[in-house]
């Protein structure tokens, strides 16, 4: 009988060990510990898309700022939407993705702020101011602010909730004339394009549009455009890529950026 209790113990305690070992563990000084999932899973591809929101008027040069990024980036896209400001704040506000915001004036880019959108400080990269585009040529002899309200001429200006609305605005003020534009439109390159359409004699744009449509249009400067100095605001955007909108926030506000934004006339920051 001893034999007999001393042959079923031992079964019992061969059956409990073969058990345990079904439970997978990593054995450390005597603890059992599960192993962490690989970081970085998911992220394999590269960088992924950077997704930029900026005014209309930076369309060229941050086109291409864009392309010289990814090149100093490889496998990071860059993708753009240029639209008015006040578009792209109100759609900001609403929720629409983004990484970066790039305004044309300080008045949007503060209300992004208001709005809780913004995450850190907003900084001034460049600055610009308005030029009257005509056809090349200056077929009906515009050479002043006031002359845009002469009978017969067809005018376009931006919508005044635009920055280029906005400036538009300031200098009625400065000068003493009000404007009667056929049209406002929701951004500077919608105004730009009229003009170059044939559409509108005149239309009031920055001196970078001119710059970057030179033969489509030929520019007018004029004095009073000096008390309508429109200042550029760039910024991170809360729940984005926060590393790498930083990261072209300082490409745009460092050499690479301050040549691009030259090439086409804005001005340095103020």
């Amino acid at each position: 009988m001893k034999k007999l209790a001393l042959a079923v113990a031992a079964v019992a305690l061969f059956a409990g060990a073969c058990s345990s070992s079904d439970e997978p563990s990593t054995q450390t000084g005597g603890s059992s510990v599960t192993a962490p999932a690989p970081k970085g899973a998911g992220n394999a591809g590269g960088g992924g898309t950077l997704t930029v929101f900026a005014a209309a008027s930076l369309t060229e040069s941050f086109t291409a700022l864009g392309k010289e990024f990814e090149a100093k980036h490889p496998g990071t896209s860059v993708k753009f939407s240029f639209q008015g400001s006040s578009a792209l704040v109100q759609q900001l506000t609403n929720g629409a993705k983004a990484d970066v915001f790039a305004s044309a004036d300080q008045a949007n880019m503060d209300k992004a702020v208001q709005a809780g959108v913004i995450d850190g400080q907003p900084t001034v990269f460049a600055t610009n101011k308005l030029a009257i585009a005509v056809a090349p040529g200056n077929p009906k002899g515009i050479k002043s602010f006031a002359d845009l309200n002469k009978p017969g001429l067809t005018v376009i200006t931006c919508a005044p909730q635009v920055p280029c609305g906005a400036a538009a605005k300031k200098v009625e003020t400065a000068t003493g004339v009000t404007l009667k534009p056929k049209s406002e439109e929701q951004d500077v390159k919608q105004v730009l394009n009229k003009v170059a359409s044939g559409d509108a004699d005149a239309g009031l744009v920055y001196v970078t549009d001119t710059t970057s449509s030179a033969g489509k249009v030929e520019k007018v400067d004029f004095p009073e455009a000096t008390q309508a100095i429109n200042s550029y605001p760039i910024a991170v955007v809360k729940g984005g890529q926060s590393a790498l909108a930083k990261e072209f926030d300082d490409f745009v506000l460092g050499a690479e950026g301050k040549t691009e934004l030259t090439k086409v006339g804005f001005g340095p920051a103020q």
